[in-house]
């Protein structure tokens, strides 16, 4: 075992919430410190965010979105991070809409209002879902708010706007916090279904880390590996520790996050081969190239200048009993 004398610095893609669980049952129980370490969290805004935050050099470890990082490498941006981690082998992103409204499917949209986040990941993406659906961008109107989302969800079912872009499980989330049901009054139109090359949240770390300590990624990953486990067996340990961060955050909600999280994005059949923390070389090739295609972008990267796996626990220790049968 190494021991760091400094916490590891780490950009989280938001806000405490329940899909982030399991970094928190790391620390409470021990794992982090078994391995030397010890982590200093910090909220981010959105998880495409997290990705300048880290090339400005303030953070050694990032949580945020694996397609933000292309974009950002691609673009020929200094200080790129490198994933390490994939913990998403199906993407989180979502145009909701309202369940008994008459958007059905991506050519619906056209004509339409949808609004976002400022910088939200699955609005960057949009490009990506119009190229691979059909649908003409410029069709789209998009508006931007910096509302929360709980804020948003009513206001689209009251008709001020036709969609909302966003994660599947912060939307429902959000819609549990507005007092809502969100298997009554959304309805999705989800990447996952229509642009199904991309992947989604990544942990990463800094060039530095990369270069100078890799070692202490390896600990980290051991640490946070035994921790999704935990997860697994037991998300409401997770949320516990969680809420401890935050007593005033509803537990429900988020509760259902992290379970829909774990059931949705974290559950692909690939999982099941190649384990949570590894990806399909083949299929981010493809993400790659879609989005350095579809954004224009300046230089063609390959996979290995994205993600290494170099650092992962073995495949024999890593979750695989999430994955959904093909």
């Amino acid at each position: 075992m190494t021991t760091r004398a400094k916490p590891l610095r780490m950009q989280l893609n938001t806000f405490y919430s329940g899909p982030q669980a399991w970094f928190f049952l790391v620390e409470d129980r021990g794992y982090l410190r078994d391995e030397g370490l010890s982590v200093e969290f910090t909220e981010g805004d959105t998880a495409a965010n997290t990705i300048p935050k880290m090339a400005a050099g303030g953070f050694d470890i990032g949580y945020g979105d694996l397609n933000a990082l292309i974009e950002h490498a691609a673009a020929g941006k200094a200080r790129a991070p490198l994933a390490v981690f994939a913990s998403y082998n199906a993407s989180p992103y979502t145009i909701a809409v309202r369940k008994d409204g008459p958007i059905a499917a991506p050519a619906d949209l056209h004509g339409r209002t949808l609004v976002a986040h400022p910088n939200d990941a699955a609005w960057r993406l949009f490009p990506e879902f119009c190229g691979k659906t059909g649908l003409d961008a410029s069709s789209v109107c998009v508006e931007i708010s910096e509302a929360p989302h709980s804020a948003i969800v009513p206001e689209l079912l009251a008709g001020r706007w036709d969609g909302i872009f966003g994660f599947v499980n912060t939307l429902a989330a959000a819609s549990i916090d507005a007092g809502l049901d969100p298997r009554e009054v959304l309805r999705h139109l989800e990447y996952n279904d229509h642009v199904p090359e991309l992947y989604g949240m990544a942990l990463m770390a800094s060039p530095e880390l990369v270069r100078e300590e890799p070692d202490t990624i390896k600990a980290l990953l051991r640490a946070l590996n035994r921790g999704l486990k935990d997860t697994v067996a037991d998300p409401s340990a997770a949320v516990d520790a969680l809420v401890k961060r935050n007593p005033a955050m509803n537990r429900e909600a988020n509760h259902r996050r992290l379970l829909g999280t774990l059931e949705l994005e974290m559950s692909q059949p690939e999982g099941a081969r190649l384990g949570i923390g590894d990806l399909d070389d083949a299929r981010l090739q493809k993400s790659i190239d879609l989005i350095v295609r579809t954004k224009q972008l300046p230089h063609a990267l390959k996979a290995g200048e994205i993600f290494s796996r170099a650092f992962l626990p073995p495949l024999a220790e890593r979750v695989r009993n999430l994955a959904r049968s093909a």
